[in-house]
Order: structure tokens, then C-alpha cells, then sequence
């Protein structure tokens, strides 16, 4: 064989299962979708035209060159012609992937940052062997299995690297506690990934659930969420899908089933080659007449969109915040010869009422940019509604495809909570640093602290907070500038909200920064109000609101 023609074959042999997805691929018969596209390709000579170049550039280059990474840059080329979604993977990208959609990874169960050099424990996470072993915040990772791992090469691959591994196996980690040093032997294990990181009662028994992802696990840990939050005594509920970009479809069908009748239409996809199918509830929800209200925004897409779709479509409840991103496509995976996926767009979603949520692939380049501008991230009659793309509900209310979902209740963009000045010391880990070097130097004050309003109270909390928060950027060489007075109360807030899921987890975390949240206001104000869409004995409830709010129902107002 000549040194060429390996890469001819792996580019022709992902070309051909990238075309012959569900054609009966290596089944001989000559009658096959499968057969009759190579054929057509050998006719049309495109086939023949990027084997010759391929061959060629092994054959006749130059200078020596990557092999597996010229090939993945020849099939990212070729997908760029297609849709955003359609995308090949590599085999470690798909590795870190299928991590986070599986739902665990597997390891000793550590958030951990670099800090002067030092490998430092931020938090055990729960259910984990380092949990198990009495690890906690704090802590300093000196050794693993007697190499030392602090100094200027210590970086995150190479923490992960030492970290990570097979369930089963096992490890000693040299580590120290407030100058005392001490050994913890650990037998890696599956470590949960959570897609569910909060559940809790707020006031009147309206529970809260904040879900980030759509993925493998997803729907067990919602349905097991929402069962907490009924002991806990909730009678209605509001889901946070603000920033969640989607993932599975099953996850988001099972998880609305939840909240409808049996047989009631939740989606329906349908492509060129991909006949329609519709997903309906196969039972009647155990939750079928909690009143419900979800929250979205900019950032929440596909998955997330299909649900607040439903909710909305079925005339179910409301929806809460600002105009979703706009992601209709469904993508199927599949694998490729040596390693890797290609991840190939085979249908588009369609809400009951026959909704298109995908926009026009020319808005994804500076989509944020685009709606600040234009007023609709500050503004509801800013939201470019389509009139030839208006569908109308079972129960007489108006909606728009075309791009996303629009809420039926409009909360504004908090500038002030996300400044560039806030989130630039969100982004750069400038706060999350800051967080850990203040704790470290107060942990005994803070193991008597037993709730939020507690560690506010601590002495000279206000200064400390901003000064923690400078003294961080200027160590890491970040430029800062004094904050206004709502920046600085702003940038307080998620301190604390930090510090709170560093004692107590995620979910605590997420009460204290849905203090003075709008969006989650609205939601709890719409639903004690009985203001939202739900149906009870065939009734629906409607209440007044103000302007912004207004939505039409057959050419009268009513409010949410």
C-alpha cells in the first residue's frame, strides 16, 4: 500500500458514513441508498477529485505534515457548508462530552483550583471517595502517589491527568491542612455530574428547580426533584432553564410528560430523510395540575426550547424572561472509522402548534450583540415577532415561530449583574479565587456560621468582600477599576452565593442569588396570582398585569 492511501481511505471512509447514515450501510445489496451514493459519486468524479488531491499532498508536500490533523481539518471544512450544529468530534473531545451527557466521569470527586503553584481543594464533591475520605475544603494536594505536582508546570491537563482514572483503581494523595500533613488513600469511583443543581420551597410552597443540561440522567433527577419539593410541601412550581443549551431529546419529552395529560403532543421532528414523528405523553403527569411557570432566556436552546414550548403550546403554564436562542435542529450521532463522531443535523423540531424554533443561520454571528442593540434584551415590543409565523393555541393564545420562544411574561436584562466589570471577574476565575483565598482565612469564624444572613454578619464583611475581589486581579495581573455602588452590591452577592455553595452545595448557592432575581420574582408573583395558563376542571385562570406584559388572545388583552 502507498504511503498515501491511508489518508484517502479515513477521508473516504468518513465521507461515505456520513452520506450513507440509514442506507444500509455494508449490506451488499446493490439496491440500497448506500450503494446507488457511491455510485453516483464515482460517476460524478467528486469522489475521485479529493482522493487525487489528498494523494497527492501525502505523496508531494514539502515538509512533513500531522496526517490525522489535515483530515480533521478537511472534514471540518466540508461540514462549515452546512448547518452551525453539524460538527465532527474528535475522539478526546468526544471523551469530554460524553462525560458531562452521561452524567458522571470517574475519579476521586474534586473541584479544585491552582493557586500559587498549589493544588487546592475547593470542595469534595458529594458522594464521591474524597468525601468519603474526610477531604475537605481547603485542603492542599502536595503528592499524588509520591510524585510532587506543585510548581510552575502545574496545570489543569496535568492535575486531571493525575487525578482522573478507571473506577477501581487506586491512589494516595499527600496533602495539608492548616500546616499539619497527612495521607489519603482512595479507590476512584463514578463521580456524579449533576444536570438538576437545585430544589427548594420558596415562600407560598412554590417550589424552584434549576436544571443546566438535558442529559442521560436528567429526567431521573428532575422527577426525584420535583417528588422533594411535593413532601416539602409545594403545590406549584417554577423551572429555571436560563442558560441551559439543551441535550438529549428523551430527557426533555420525559421530563414534560411530567406536567400533562396522557396523549397530549409534546414535539414532532421531521427532515428530508427522516419521516415525522411526534413524541406524546404516555400517561396522565403526576404533576399534571401544579400550576407551572419556566424561566428562559437568550442562552437557553433546544432541549430547553422544546420544553417551554410544550408547557406554552399545551396551554400549560407560562413562560418567563426574555426570548430563547433559537435552536430547532435535531442532530443524531454517529461514530467514526478510527475515532471520533460526526454529529449530523437529520430533522427539524416543531412545537405542537406547528412552531419552527430555529432562526436563520445568518443571526448566529453576534446574536447577544444584535438583540442589545436592537432594545430587545431591554424592551418586550423590541422582540421581532413574525405575523406570518403567528400560531394560535387550543385555547385561543397567540404565538410565534420563527426564532425561539417568546415569554409571555418579559423580565429585562439585569445590566447591572452582568456588567462587563462583574463578569470579567466572573470569566477570568478572579472571583471564584478570591472566594477561596478569603475563606482559607476564615474558615474556624465560618464553621459557626450556620446560614447566609451569618456570614454577612461577620466583621467588616462589606470592605472585605472588594478588597478580597482587587487584591485577586492584582496578583493575577488584571486591570480593575472602581466599581459603581450597584456593581460593588452586585458583585457581593455572588461572593456570598459562592462562599454559600462552598458550606453547603449548589442548591444553597442558588437561594441566595435568587434574592432580588427578577425573573424568579416574576414567576412567583404570576403564579400566586394565579395569573398563569393552567388547567384545572377545564378552567383557566387569567389575571391583569401592566403593559409590558400584555399578550393577545383573540383580539382581547389578557395578562399573566
Amino acid at each position: 500500500m502507498k504511503n498515501g492511501q491511508p489518508l484517502a481511505l479515513a477521508v473516504a471512509l468518513v465521507i461515505g458514513l456520513w452520506f450513507g447514515r440509514g442506507c444500509g450501510w455494508g449490506s451488499g445489496d446493490e439496491s440500497t441508498p448506500a450503494v446507488a451514493f457511491h455510485r453516483h459519486w464515482n460517476a460524478s468524479g467528486d469522489q475521485a477529485r479529493l482522493l487525487n488531491i489528498l494523494q497527492r499532498v501525502e505523496d508531494l508536500y514539502v515538509d512533513t505534515f500531522n496526517r490525522s490533523r489535515l483530515v480533521d481539518a478537511a472534514i471540518d471544512a466540508m461540514l462549515e457548508e452546512l448547518d452551525p450544529h453539524t460538527v465532527y468530534f474528535s475522539g478526546e473531545e468526544l471523551a469530554s462530552m460524553s462525560e458531562n451527557m452521561e452524567g458522571n466521569f470517574e475519579g476521586i470527586g474534586v473541584e479544585f483550583i491552582i493557586q500559587d503553584d498549589t493544588l487546592m481543594v475547593v470542595t469534595a464533591i458529594p458522594g464521591g471517595p474524597s468525601e468519603a475520605s474526610g477531604i475537605q475544603a481547603g485542603d492542599r494536594i502536595l503528592l499524588v502517589d509520591g510524585e510532587a505536582i506543585s510548581g510552575p508546570a502545574l496545570d489543569n491537563r496535568r492535575v486531571m491527568d493525575l487525578l482522573k482514572g478507571p473506577r477501581g483503581t487506586q491512589v494516595t494523595l499527600g496533602l495539608a491542612r492548616r500546616g499539619q500533613e497527612f495521607q489519603a488513600h482512595l479507590t476512584r469511583d463514578r463521580i456524579p455530574i449533576q444536570s438538576v443543581v437545585a430544589a427548594f420551597n420558596m415562600e407560598d410552597n412554590v417550589g424552584y428547580i434549576k436544571a443546566i443540561r438535558f442529559a442521560a440522567k436528567t429526567a431521573q433527577e428532575f422527577e426525584a426533584a420535583m417528588a422533594f419539593l411535593e413532601e416539602q410541601g409545594a403545590t406549584s412550581v417554577v423551572v429555571d432553564l436560563r442558560g441551559n443549551g439543551g441535550g438529549y431529546l428523551n430527557a426533555v419529552v420525559d421530563m414534560v410528560e411530567l406536567f400533562l395529560e396522557e396523549g397530549e403532543p409534546i414535539v414532532y421532528t421531521e427532515g428530508k430523510s427522516s419521516p415525522r414523528r411526534t413524541y406524546s405523553t404516555r400517561r396522565k403527569g403526576p404533576y399534571a395540575q401544579w400550576p407551572i411557570a419556566v424561566i428562559v432566556d437568550e442562552g437557553s436552546a433546544s432541549a430547553s426550547e422544546i420544553f417551554a414550548g410544550a408547557i406554552q403550546d399545551n396551554d400549560r403554564g407560562i413562560v418567563v424572561g426574555r426570548r430563547t436562542f433559537g435552536k430547532g435542529l435535531v442532530q443524531e450521532e454517529f461514530p467514526v472509522p478510527g475515532s471520533g463522531a460526526l454529529r449530523l443535523t437529520v430533522a427539524r423540531f416543531y412545537t405542537p402548534t406547528g412552531r419552527a424554533i430555529q432562526k436563520p443561520y445568518s443571526e448566529y454571528e453576534d446574536d447577544f450583540d444584535v438583540r442589545l442593540q436592537s432594545g430587545e434584551l431591554y424592551h418586550a415590543d423590541s422582540m421581532p415577532l413574525v405575523d406570518s409565523l403567528r400560531y394560535v393555541t387550543p385555547l385561543g393564545r397567540e404565538v410565534f415561530g420563527g426564532g425561539g420562544i417568546a415569554p409571555d411574561v418579559f423580565v429585562p436584562w439585569d445590566s447591572a449583574a452582568t456588567s462587563s466589570w462583574v463578569s470579567e471577574w466572573i470569566w477570568t476565575g478572579v472571583l471564584r479565587d478570591a472566594v477561596f483565598t478569603w475563606m482559607d482565612g476564615r474558615r474556624e469564624a465560618l464553621t459557626m456560621c450556620d446560614n447566609a444572613n451569618a456570614i454577612e454578619s461577620l466583621s467588616n464583611w462589606d470592605a472585605e468582600v472588594v478588597e478580597a475581589v482587587y487584591a485577586e486581579a492584582d496578583r493575577g495581573g488584571w486591570p480593575w477599576r472602581e466599581p459603581s455602588e450597584e456593581e460593588a452590591a452586585k458583585l457581593r452577592h455572588r461572593f456570598l452565593a459562592q462562599v454559600v455553595r462552598a458550606l453547603w452545595g449548589e442548591s444553597a448557592s442558588y437561594e441566595v442569588l435568587n434574592q432580588g432575581d427578577e425573573g424568579v420574582a416574576r414567576a412567583v408573583h404570576a403564579l400566586l396570582d394565579e395569573q398563569a395558563f393552567f388547567r384545572a376542571g377545564g378552567t383557566v385562570s387569567l389575571g391583569l398585569t401592566n403593559h409590558e406584559n400584555i399578550i393577545h388572545s383573540n383580539n382581547q388583552e389578557h395578562g399573566f
